[in-house]
């Protein structure tokens, strides 16, 4: 099977469509969204659109601590990303707020573990960003892969016998061999706002038949995307992340 696995969308339409499009050039059996769907960008309302008619077409989906953020309860964020939720809550419609509070915190299907954060728990939101911060994760579930999002940067983890966790090296677009003696632990990076200097949209392919993971970038029209942030009154500084990827 072959999963595409993209998370932290965060309503930017333009570079969602980007990576849906490029979908279309490989063979695809699932889609997985590891949450935060709204948030920053200036679709929510599309974006959570798309969401939900992939989980309708059997789609993996799991909530975000934005999407918690907008149709839940209020969350902890800095006042840029307040401003982002505020706004993003006033423009989504009931259908949309109750599909993001229907998501789940994780899914697990087969040996793959599918949260938004870290897998220790979900609820707190803790950014897994080195091996360090991926160890509860490993601890907290016997999933062989667990695949998560939350910190816009692409990182890879693993596990030995032992359970001595180790960051490991990776370039996007080569497979990864997830070697069968050791436990993973991807961080997918986003597709709506990455933070690694590289404004393209991140995403993942995972081959269970090969037993491979591949880290991807996909280019999308960042200027437009930043108009469109622009022209709903959002912050400026949510436009000059997207031209910059940071």
């Amino acid at each position: 099977m072959r999963i595409a696995v993209m998370t932290d969308i965060h309503g930017n339409r333009e570079a969602f469509q980007a990576v849906l499009t490029d979908l279309q050039g490989h063979t695809i059996d699932k889609i997985a969204v590891l949450g935060d769907i709204v948030g920053y960008g200036a679709d929510p309302e599309w974006c959570c659109d798309r969401v939900q008619e992939l989980a309708a077409n059997g789609a993996i989906a799991v909530r975000g601590n934005h999407d918690h953020a907008a149709a839940v309860a209020p969350e902890a964020m800095s006042h840029l990303a307040r401003t982002a939720i505020d706004w993003t809550r006033a423009r989504l419609g009931g259908d949309q707020i109750g599909f993001l509070a229907s998501l789940p915190l994780e899914a697990l299907e087969g040996d793959i573990l599918y949260v938004h954060a870290s897998a220790n728990d979900p609820a707190a939101w803790s950014y897994v960003t080195s091996d360090t911060k991926a160890a509860p994760s490993f601890r907290a579930t016997k999933a062989r892969l667990i695949l998560c999002g939350h910190v816009h940067v692409p990182l890879l983890a693993s596990s030995d016998i032992g359970g001595v966790v180790r960051e490991q090296a990776f370039r996007p677009g080569l497979p990864i061999p997830l070697i069968a003696s050791r436990r993973w632990l991807a961080v997918v990076g986003s597709v709506g706002q990455p933070r690694d200097g590289v404004a393209q949209a991140a995403w993942a392919l995972v081959d269970t038949d090969r037993q491979e993971l591949t880290f991807r970038r996909t280019p999308y029209d960042t200027a437009a995307a930043a108009a469109r942030v622009r022209a709903a009154g959002l912050p400026e500084a949510l436009a000059i992340r997207l031209l910059k990827g940071t």
